[in-house]
């Protein structure tokens, strides 16, 4: 989970003064450039996750669940100026990755810091090499004999878990520079156009 108020961010002190200016407006600006600041650090969360794992950014997206502030009030009652990605979810299956069949077994790419990985006598296709079809009855996903019996299967997972990944790395790296890098741009830019600066 991410937070972008978790992140220290240097030179936010040079707003206090315009904030108080701004009177009650001030969490509209503060939400505003979280929420704007927060967008731009989940792009860059979902492009750096999908190298780092080598799941589509489709996949990513739609793992991740986003909390956006809450700043509507004038009162200030029941605001929230947090914006947070959180994600959950187990081993992702083998299905959701690059993945190629060689009489071995399977390919996956599994990332930048993985590669490609075998999962042997692993397949999701059947007929004899080289002419293997895709198997309707799998709905692309990787399975394994767990015995001799014809349909005694299991699908296969790629040891990859999206939570796990999304704290770690050059994913969490990419978060932080995001949002130390945007957040003061955005802060001035929302202060300044209440101000009518």
């Amino acid at each position: 989970m991410f937070s972008v108020g978790e992140v220290e961010v240097k030179g936010l002190q040079q707003f206090e003064n315009m904030l108080g200016a701004l009177g009650e407006d001030a969490h509209k600006a503060v939400g505003r450039a979280i929420s704007r600041t927060g967008d731009m650090a989940r792009t860059q969360v979902v492009r750096t996750l999908a190298k780092q794992t080598g799941l589509p950014q489709k996949t990513i997206r739609k793992s991740i669940k986003v909390k956006r502030p809450v700043f509507g009030s004038k009162t200030g009652k029941g605001q929230d100026l947090t914006y947070t990605l959180k994600s959950a979810g187990g081993d992702v299956a083998l299905k959701y990755f690059q993945k190629r069949e060689t009489k071995r077994g399977v390919v996956a790419n599994l990332g930048a810091a993985r590669g490609r990985v075998l999962f042997e006598r692993t397949f999701f296709r059947g007929g004899a090499f080289p002419r293997r079809v895709d198997l309707s009855a799998f709905g692309g996903h990787v399975m394994d004999r767990v015995s001799e019996q014809r349909f005694h299967l299991r699908k296969v997972k790629s040891g990859v878990f999206i939570p796990e990944e999304m704290v770690d790395g050059a994913t969490a790296a990419a978060f932080e520079r995001s949002v130390e890098q945007n957040l003061p741009r955005r802060l001035d830019h929302e202060i300044s156009r209440l101000l009518g600066l």
